[in-house]
């Protein structure tokens, strides 16, 4: 019976997730990357560079480059998908449910690893499904080889596919990246392990790599740069060559498996330590709402609200409180929207430590104290801490638009008469918390009359909260934001000019991103759609 216990409880979580439409999304974005990793013959956008040529069509060539792109991709991307399950868990309360049952913690984790799992390698078939009707579509070779298609996806995604399944598991487990640092610490662990493994995790470039330079050698081919996997663009379109793929050695597949035993066992590790969700043992997972309720990504318990009226009284007997009235008329009005933005700042920063603000406060002055001739080109020095400025607040930011929801007052918040005021002072709230962040490096432009720099930070400050308020509202979680963010601020940092939202790509000393009015303008288009959702949504209710 127990045997078929685990089977049981890994379909039943994925099929449940196969319900939701954001798994619908995920299945889509697996189709859009099979098409970019296999463009038309003429395209300069490349995903797979094999030295200034790419392989002809083949059932091989399509397979492998998919199976390639998806391992980077998904390790990336299908980790934030997978990584809420024991979380739902918690808020269904079918974790309550589970821990009152004979099943073993090792055996619930288990199960959440082959959901996981599941999840990501269905992602993993969609993607199989679009390189077979793409090389049908490119026409170049319509010969389908079965084996040559599926076998780089079994021993190059595959491995990846566990680990990414596990390692959601384990940040679940894990107080402190449970929430906002681990999707973070992710973020960062996924670029180590990429760059690390040459363009693809875990070393299956290389591998793939060694075979096609064999083959073009016996092609009298010479490839004219190193092997590479990533979204980029050519200055001309790539040569081709014939490839028959990947042949398989006993050592390549050896520790290929190995990997996906050493997830398995990784995955069930957290047994030690995780107590799922028994209140009577200290690792449970705290819930969000009552008096041991948790601010959303600092892990710092909320004291329960006292009581008024029987604060003080040893009996516990209500005792008459004295309320302040309301203020009336004209001068209650005029400051109605200050006490809400008020109010909205200190939501938006509730359970904060005082280690956060320092290390802000640091920021900022060495924003201020580090000498402009130390940094070249100029300007360097300023861009580079208002970079540093503008990350650190990225899980506060990410409350906007999706703490009413996680906290539950989604519905008490709709009956606020005049909820384009409570939107606004959201929005301004954060605006707030963008411009504290970022006033070292304000100052520091000003006393130069930095006027183009100044105009780039201005329309930065307006676009971040923006962007946070508009994703919290449509997804209706924090994540989304923390990781749309965290790809455009390390695409601005590596100087791609077209994601400059705050203006550290320099040219020449003036910045070379969009022109701030452009961003101001898409910042102000991102707020009137988020007031129009949050509009028709109140008016469905």
């Amino acid at each position: 019976m127990r045997a078929r216990v685990l089977p049981a409880l890994a379909v039943a979580d994925f099929l449940e997730r196969t319900r939701r439409p954001a798994y619908l999304v995920t299945l889509a974005a697996a189709v859009v990357l099979g098409y970019l990793a296999l463009p038309p013959a003429g395209s300069l956008w490349v995903v797979m560079n094999a030295g200034g040529y790419r392989g002809v069509y083949n059932s091989a060539w399509v397979g492998t480059v998919a199976a390639l792109s998806g391992a980077l991709w998904l390790m990336g991307a299908g980790f934030y998908v997978v990584r809420s399950a024991i979380a739902r868990d918690q808020q269904t309360g079918v974790g309550q449910i589970l821990a009152a049952t004979p099943l073993r913690n090792a055996g619930y984790l288990a199960g959440k690893f082959l959901s996981n799992l599941m999840v990501l390698a269905s992602m993993g078939a969609v993607l199989v499904v679009t390189a077979l009707a793409l090389q049908l579509v490119r026409g170049e070779s319509r010969a389908v080889d079965p084996g040559a298609l599926l076998l780089p996806f079994a021993v190059l995604t595959l491995p990846v596919l566990a680990m990414t399944a596990a390692a959601a598991v384990v940040f679940e487990t894990i107080p402190v990246l449970r929430g906002g640092v681990g999707n973070i610490a992710w973020f960062f662990l996924w670029m180590f392990t990429v760059i690390a493994g040459g363009g693809a995790p875990f070393g299956g470039l290389g591998t793939v790599g060694a075979s096609m330079r064999q083959a073009m050698a016996a092609q009298q081919l010479r490839p004219a740069g190193e092997f590479s996997v990533g979204f980029t663009k050519v200055n001309h379109p790539l040569a081709t060559f014939t490839w028959s793929g990947l042949q398989l050695t006993g050592g390549f597949a050896t520790t290929r498996i190995v990997l996906i035993l050493v997830a398995a066992c990784l995955a069930v590790l957290p047994a030690a330590w995780f107590y799922r969700f028994d209140p009577a043992r200290g690792g449970a997972l705290r819930v969000r709402a009552g008096a041991g309720a948790t601010v959303p990504d600092s892990g710092q318990p909320l004291a329960p609200a006292p009581n008024a009226a029987t604060a003080g009284r040893p009996d516990g007997l209500a005792r008459p409180v004295a309320y302040r009235p309301l203020p009336r008329g004209e001068a209650g009005r005029r400051w109605a929207f200050w006490r809400l933005l008020s109010g909205e700042i200190r939501i938006l920063v509730l359970g904060t430590s005082r280690w956060w603000w320092l290390v802000a406060a640091l920021v900022n002055a060495a924003a201020l104290a580090v000498p402009a001739n130390l940094v070249k080109p100029a300007g360097a020095d300023t861009a580079l801490l208002l970079s540093a400025a503008w990350i650190w607040p990225v899980l506060i930011w990410s409350r906007l638009g999706a703490q009413r929801r996680e906290n539950g007052v989604e519905t008490l918040l709709g009956s606020y008469p005049a909820a384009y005021r409570q939107l606004a002072a959201e929005w301004a709230a954060g605006l707030a918390l963008t411009v504290a962040a970022g006033a070292g490096p304000l100052l520091r432009m000003a006393a130069a009359a930095d006027g183009a720099r100044l105009a780039a930070w201005i329309a930065g400050a307006l676009f971040i909260p923006s962007l946070a308020l508009l994703l919290g509202t449509v997804s209706r979680t924090h994540r989304t934001f923390q990781v749309l963010y965290l790809i455009l601020w390390y695409a601005a940092v590596n100087q791609v000019a077209a994601a400059d939202y705050m203006g550290t790509v320099l040219r020449n000393g003036r910045p070379a991103g969009p022109s701030p009015p452009l961003i101001a303008a898409v910042s102000a288009a991102m707020f009137a759609a988020t007031f129009t959702i949050r509009a028709a949504r109140q008016a469905l209710r």
